[in-house]
């Protein structure tokens, strides 16, 4: 039995309404449920159809929309009917607020932090042309920009503003469930998420209670939630969503063959969505498939450059002895930060385990202090813990590793253990070192091509270098 129910009977009350109706699908996407699509005609512009379609898109954009169902070239399609509609409507706020949060999702999906700036000043132009008073549109995407660049206390602050003008706003209300999260508030995100889904049921908020159902350490629960979203999502963008959702909780826990049925039903469904790609891309990877793992992570960064992307195809290049390709990765992740930076984008955990892996790992120890200065997750504490171990300060690192791997609020993360094992290991503590190192492999064998050999390794042959030496098991991995 699950301790809170999303409320899948409501929703599909709301679907079998919408279905009866034949709602159009920029009407759908106004209840969050479906992506943009506009048509065009050879020559590049909208045709007949297209020219209706690219109104439409526009419209939805600015309505509550699943963002992580959509694609790089529906957003491009929105971002392009936007464009031409403020053109000739430059004072419309609920337009320049749409922009905005479509400027929000590019550079999520695509990997581009300069349409971060971009994004702040469509905002900002809403909320000129109409107040925070009433301008819930623009807050809530203000929230979304301040997650996007993990000022999650921003994010907070926004999305509870907006959720006082518009107390149902899906954005708002997904915004603040995903700031607790990253907070590290686990039993506020999931006092969040039932709200949330008292008011606004639907894909965006059963994915997030499935997640922090995972968090709590309900991997069984979590599995069931998203099971049953598959079942009440209608549109391809939320089903190749939903199906991603599980197959990255199924390749979490080492069952990468239904990982990978999850990562095919999402490409089935919308072929050109990236976090599936890369799913399947891990997924084939750790079941041996490495000539076509490649060529998906390829497919990955050729689209969304991200630092983790970079690095897992980056490992994926060592374990074939492509040394001078693993390189170029890491020195296009290293790139990518630093404009990242440049563009507003606090540090993240996964960039830091990245840089303390494979860049400057006193810069990683800088940006994981401040993380930590803003927010104590499991996962600020377990990159922290790995910069101090990069930078051979070991003892202070066990201690954020126990915070990462302690037994509340319940979460189990291969890399985690991983990483409380190494440090174990660098500190003398063999024993725990390897129980921990054994764990990490029982529960995900392929959370990461290069970090899983190390462990191998250190399990056969236990460590017997000490001090700074040791420092150098962080370098060979994130």
């Amino acid at each position: 039995m699950l301790p809170w129910k999303p409320q899948f009977a409501r929703w599909r009350r709301l679907r079998g309404v919408m279905r009866g109706r034949r709602i159009a699908s920029a009407a759908a996407m106004a209840v969050g449920l479906t992506a943009v699509s506009v048509a065009f005609g050879p020559d590049g512009t909208p045709d007949g159809a297209g020219r209706a379609a690219s109104g439409q898109a526009a419209s939805a954009l600015a309505a509550d929309v699943p963002a992580a169902a959509l694609t790089s070239r529906d957003l491009a399609r929105g971002v392009d009917a936007l464009q031409r509609r403020l053109k000739a409507q430059p004072r419309d706020a609920g337009g320049w607020a749409a922009l905005g949060a479509a400027y929000v999702e590019q550079a999520r999906t695509s990997g581009d932090p300069t349409r971060y700036p971009q994004a702040e000043k469509a905002f900002g132009r809403s909320l000129r042309l109409r107040g925070g008073g009433e301008n819930d549109a623009a807050l809530a995407g203000q929230a979304a920009l301040a997650a996007a660049r993990h000022d999650f206390t921003a994010a907070l602050r926004l999305a509870d503003r907006a959720l006082e003008v518009n107390p149902y706003s899906e954005r708002a209300l997904s915004v603040r469930v995903d700031a607790l999260v990253e907070l590290g508030r686990y039993r506020e995100a999931r006092q969040a998420v039932q709200l949330a889904d008292r008011r606004r049921p639907g894909v965006p908020v059963f994915t997030r209670y499935a997640y922090v159902l995972e968090l709590h350490g309900d991997v069984k629960g979590a599995r069931r939630v998203l099971l049953r979203a598959l079942d009440s999502a209608f549109s391809a963008g939320d089903k190749a969503y939903v199906a991603t959702e599980l197959g990255q909780l199924s390749w979490s826990q080492g069952d990468f063959r239904r990982a990978l049925g999850h990562f095919d039903a999402a490409l089935r469904a919308e072929p050109e969505y990236v976090p599936a790609l890369e799913g399947r891309g891990r997924s084939r990877a750790a079941l041996g498939d490495m000539k076509s793992a490649v060529r998906d992570l390829e497919e990955v960064v050729r689209r969304s450059p991200l630092p983790g992307r970079l690095a897992a195809l980056a490992e994926l290049y060592e374990a074939e002895g492509r040394q001078g390709d693993a390189k170029e990765q890491y020195a296009l992740m290293n790139a990518w930060t630093r404009l990242a930076r440049a563009n507003g984008v606090a540090a993240d955990p996964e960039s830091v385990l990245v840089e303390a892996g494979h860049g400057d790992a006193a810069e990683a120890l800088t940006a994981a202090r401040a993380e930590w200065s803003r927010r104590h997750s499991v996962h600020t504490a377990d990159a922290l813990a790995w910069a101090l171990h990069a930078n051979g300060r070991h003892k202070e690192a066990l201690g954020y590793a126990k915070k990462a791997t302690a037994p509340d609020p319940g979460y189990r993360n291969a890399s985690f253990l991983f990483h409380r094992g190494m440090i174990e290991r660098a500190l003398g503590e063999h024993a725990a070192a390897r129980r921990h190192l054994r764990a990490a492999l029982e529960l995900n064998p392929g959370f990461s091509q290069a970090q899983a050999r190390q462990a191998k390794a250190a399990m056969d042959e236990p460590a017997k270098r000490s001090g700074r030496s040791a420092a150098s098991t962080a370098r060979g991995g994130s």
